[in-house]
């Protein structure tokens, strides 16, 4: 199960899970379980694919995560407790122990031959990357967006992966109607930093280099400076704007670093080990954003922080995009949206509507 290599996690703790009743630790004399484990893709079952919210703070309402855990191992994503539900470890689980949902494709079209009413774009990611390397081999991603030209239905994606250029055949053809826009995560553009902290992904001129092949063509491409790490890389805010603009994004946006439940003392952990002589100044920034605490779950700052150095860091952020012409909105077209004739065809013949799927599912 384990290979010999130079480790290039985000970490390797394994850390509990805040639901976990038995406390694990490492023999420290076991040299076999040091060595990091091999990357483990499960598959899941899903009953549903579209997930629904009405949170305030978030810039979407309904949204797609065809992975479950992500390799890519940010030590600070957010995302990381969802293991927890699951019995894994936020920790070194979450990026070495990956659910697949191979029904989300066959899921997806039964929920947009069922939709009524109003069409709402659907965000592809939001927890973990829809790009990271499991993609290159299971191509999940891809056949959603089959999906969505099928129905024509719009979507929004974001991604620090530079994999999304192989599918620029279906992002160009989406975006020939206005249907797809797709936001590139940019942390830093200092290599060292990049590589202590986002080991798996992208490097910073693959990023950019990537908003130059979406832009090119036509796809509508924003920026996503996420999350600002107070004294660690808020001193590249601007720098990472006028990059991606360089390059031709249209649009940016810019979320503070957040570390609920269990991300928390992993982030402090690496920090301890990476910058040790940054991290007391570092974690006393966020809390200072957070009042006093390291998170702040409140809708109305989670995304956010407060205080002065929150309120300096967003006025940096708005005075850069409006200079640099970073707001346009890039609206989708939610006109075109139909049911194929084929499901129509089908229910009349009393065929199965959603083949890959039972239909009481």
């Amino acid at each position: 199960m384990f290979e010999k290599r130079k480790s290039n996690r985000g970490t390797e703790v394994k850390i509990p899970g805040r639901f976990e009743s038995t406390i694990r630790e490492r023999d420290p004399f076991d040299d076999e379980e040091q060595l990091s484990p091999r990357t483990i893709f499960m598959d899941e079952r899903a009953k549903s694919i579209v997930s629904e919210n009405d949170c305030p703070d978030l810039g979407f309402t309904r949204s797609i995560n065809p992975y479950r855990g992500c390799e890519h191992g940010c030590i600070y994503c957010y995302a990381r407790p969802n293991h927890a539900y699951v019995d894994l470890s936020p920790g070194i689980d979450f990026e070495t122990k990956i659910f697949v949902k191979k029904n989300a494709p066959a899921l997806l079209r039964k929920y947009l031959a069922k939709q009524k009413g109003e069409v709402h774009t659907i965000q592809l990611a939001g927890v973990t990357d829809i790009y990271q390397p499991a993609e290159r081999k299971f191509e999940i991603t891809r056949e959603l967006l089959q999906v969505f030209l099928e129905f024509k239905q719009p979507v929004a994606m974001i991604t620090k992966a530079s994999l999304v250029t192989r599918d620029l055949d279906l992002l160009e053809s989406l975006a020939f109607h206005n249907l797809a826009k797709v936001y590139i995560s940019v942390t830093t553009l200092d290599h060292e930093l990049w590589k202590r902290m986002e080991p798996r992904t992208a490097n910073p001129d693959k990023r950019l280099e990537t908003i130059r092949k979406l832009a090119s063509a036509g796809v509508p491409t924003g920026v996503m400076a996420a999350p600002i790490i107070p004294g660690l890389n808020d001193n590249e805010l601007e720098t990472i704007l006028r990059s991606a603009q360089s390059s031709g994004a249209r649009s940016a946006g810019m979320i503070f670093l957040r570390l609920p439940h269990e991300v928390a003392p992993l982030f402090l952990d690496w920090l301890e080990k990476n910058y040790p002589l940054k991290k007391d100044k570092i974690e006393g920034l966020i809390r200072q954003a957070r009042g006093g605490k390291l998170y702040d779950s409140d809708y109305a700052t989670r995304m956010f922080g407060t205080g002065p150095y929150a309120e300096m860091l967003w006025k940096r952020f708005r005075i850069a995009r409006d200079r640099l012409g970073l707001n346009d909105s890039m609206r989708l077209n939610k006109t075109l949206f139909r049911i194929p004739d084929i499901y129509k065809l089908r229910l009349t013949k009393g065929e199965n509507l959603f083949p890959g799927i039972e239909e009481n599912s």
